[in-house]
């Protein structure tokens, strides 16, 4: 399984593509909620993913906000699921905001029902639960 690091000018047509895909199949249509899933953030984010031959297995977008920075977009693909590939992901894309951004508080907003998941990285709420498109998610941070 390799691990890839781009910027958006860096990726191939069909790497923004395959990525686009997944992103779609899991945030608009298996959560059933429609929004406008490819964004300007897109144009300014580090695009990370775990890949398996041709499928990407799991993706994160970082992006530096200044004072901070922040990820999302974390997802693994259905077919992985249940194999522990988001603790993985997870800690390389901490690596990678690490090492782009050395000192950096990273402030995320986290479905809420992940909490614990991301408590396991050092992240602590600081927070109350709100919606995001019909979604509980709750802000956290780690310094």
């Amino acid at each position: 399984m390799e691990y890839h690091v781009k910027e958006f000018t860096e990726l191939t047509t069909k790497e923004f593509l395959e990525i686009v895909k997944l992103r779609i199949a899991v945030f608009v249509v298996e959560q059933h909620c429609p929004y406008q899933e490819v964004d300007e953030a897109d144009e300014v984010a580090w695009h990370t993913w775990l890949q398996e031959g041709a499928d990407i297995v799991g993706y994160t977008r970082i992006i530096d906000k200044g004072d901070i920075v922040t990820f999302g977009r974390v997802i693994v693909n259905p077919k992985y699921r249940g194999e522990k590939l988001g603790n993985k992901l997870l800690a390389e894309t901490l690596k990678v905001v690490e090492d782009k951004y050395p000192n950096r508080p990273i402030v995320i907003g986290a479905q809420a029902h992940l909490t614990d998941f991301y408590g396991a990285f050092g992240f602590e709420a600081i927070s109350d639960v709100y919606l995001e498109d019909d979604i509980p998610h709750i802000h956290m941070r780690r310094n």
